[in-house]
C-alpha cells in the first residue's frame, strides 16, 4: 500500500552544469520529471509512495527505475517499451538558477502509456493520487491519464493536481487551456504558479481568479505558488498567505514539486481533508511547504535536491530566529 501515488512522466533532466575547457556547453545527467519530484519529496518525508508511467528499454530508462527504487518510491506501475526512448529535457540555467526547457520527445516513452497498462490496485491501495498536465499533452496517455483520474475520483482517493504548464509540449495554448481545465474536473487540490493562475483564468486579478476557479471547477483546495514571495492557499474556510524564505539559489527546477509533495506530507500527517483545513492550519502547510521548495533550489537537479525533515525544520526556526 502507498500513501501517494503518482502518474506521468519521468525523464532525464540534462541540468547546465558550466562550459568545458574549449568553451562547449556541459550538461549534467539528473532524474526528473514532476509527477516522479513529487513523489520523491514525500518518499524523503518518509510517506510511502509509487510511480504510476512509462520509460524507454533504454540506458536512460535503466537508469530512472534505479532511481526510483534508490528512493524507495515503487516501481510496481512503471512500464517499458522498446518502441520509444525515454523522454529527455535540456534545462538551461540564468544567473539566478531560473530555467528553460528543451524537450526531446516524439514521442517520448512517456506519452505512450495506455489504459490497459495500468495496475488498478495501486490506486486502490492510495491515500492521494497525484498526477500533472505534461501526460495530457498527446495520446494515449491523455485518455490513460483521464480515466485514471476518473477511476480514483470513484474510489473515494483524494485528487491532488499541477497544471504545470510547459506551452513548447502542447500545440497551441489554447489547446493547453482546454486540455488542462478538462483534468481539473477531477481534481480536489489544485497547485498552480501565479502564472498558470492567469493564463487559465484569463484575468490578472489573483483573488478573482482564485474564487473563480474554486466555484468553476468545484476545488476543495486551491495553491497558487508565487516563487520567492511564498504562496497562498485558499478553501471554503478562508485564504491563507506564507512568505517564501531567502537562500542561495542555483537551480529552481523541482521547487514547484518539491512544495507540493511537502504540502501533501502535511495533509497526510493532519488526517484531515482538505475541505476541512482551518486558517491557521493551511499557514502552517505554507511554512514547511516554503521551506521544502526553497531548499530544493539550493541544489541542481530535482529528485537528489528533496531536502530531508531536518533540513525543513532548521530552515523554519532560523528565520524565526532573525
Amino acid at each position: 500500500m502507498s500513501d501517494v501515488i503518482a502518474l506521468g512522466e519521468i525523464l532525464i533532466d540534462f541540468t547546465s552544469f558550466g562550459v568545458s575547457d574549449e568553451g562547449n556547453s556541459i550538461f549534467e545527467q539528473n532524474p526528473g520529471g514532476a509527477p516522479a519530484n513529487v513523489l520523491a519529496c514525500l518518499s524523503k518525508l518518509g510517506q510511502s509512495t509509487s510511480f504510476i508511467g512509462k520509460v524507454g528499454q533504454d540506458q536512460f530508462g535503466i537508469f530512472l527505475e534505479k532511481v526510483l527504487n534508490e528512493v524507495n518510491i515503487s516501481t510496481k506501475g512503471l512500464v517499458k517499451t522498446k518502441n520509444a526512448g525515454t523522454t529527455l529535457s535540456f534545462v538551461h540555467l540564468d544567473d539566478k538558477g531560473d530555467r528553460s526547457f528543451s524537450f526531446y520527445r516524439n514521442p517520448g516513452a512517456d506519452l505512450l502509456l495506455e489504459s490497459n497498462e495500468i495496475n488498478k490496485q495501486i490506486i486502490d491501495d492510495c491515500k492521494i493520487f497525484h498526477f500533472g498536465s505534461v501526460s495530457l499533452t498527446g495520446e494515449p496517455s491523455r485518455t490513460t491519464t483521464l480515466e485514471a483520474a476518473s477511476y480514483a475520483k470513484k474510489q473515494d482517493k483524494i485528487i491532488s493536481y499541477d497544471p504545470n504548464l510547459r506551452l513548447m509540449l502542447w500545440s497551441s495554448a489554447e489547446k493547453a487551456k482546454k486540455e488542462i481545465l478538462n483534468a481539473m474536473t477531477f481534481a480536489d487540490i489544485v497547485k498552480v504558479s501565479e502564472e498558470e493562475l492567469i493564463f487559465l483564468s484569463g484575468t490578472y486579478d489573483m483573488n478573482l481568479a482564485a474564487k473563480q476557479l474554486l466555484k468553476q471547477y468545484s476545488l476543495k483546495l486551491l495553491i497558487v505558488t508565487l516563487g520567492e514571495n511564498g504562496a497562498i492557499t485558499c478553501n471554503e474556510n478562508g485564504v491563507a498567505s506564507m512568505p517564501g524564505y531567502k537562500v542561495n539559489s542555483v537551480d529552481t527546477t523541482g521547487a514547484g514539486d518539491a512544495f507540493t509533495g511537502a504540502f501533501l506530507y502535511k495533509l497526510l500527517e493532519s488526517g484531515k481533508t482538505p475541505e476541512n483545513l482551518l486558517v491557521v492550519e493551511m499557514e502552517g502547510f505554507l511554512m514547511f511547504a516554503n521551506a521544502a521548495g526553497a531548499l530544493t533550489t539550493t541544489k541542481r537537479g530535482a529528485i537528489y535536491a528533496m531536502p530531508e525533515m531536518n533540513e525543513i525544520m532548521s530552515l523554519i526556526v532560523k528565520d524565526k530566529l532573525k
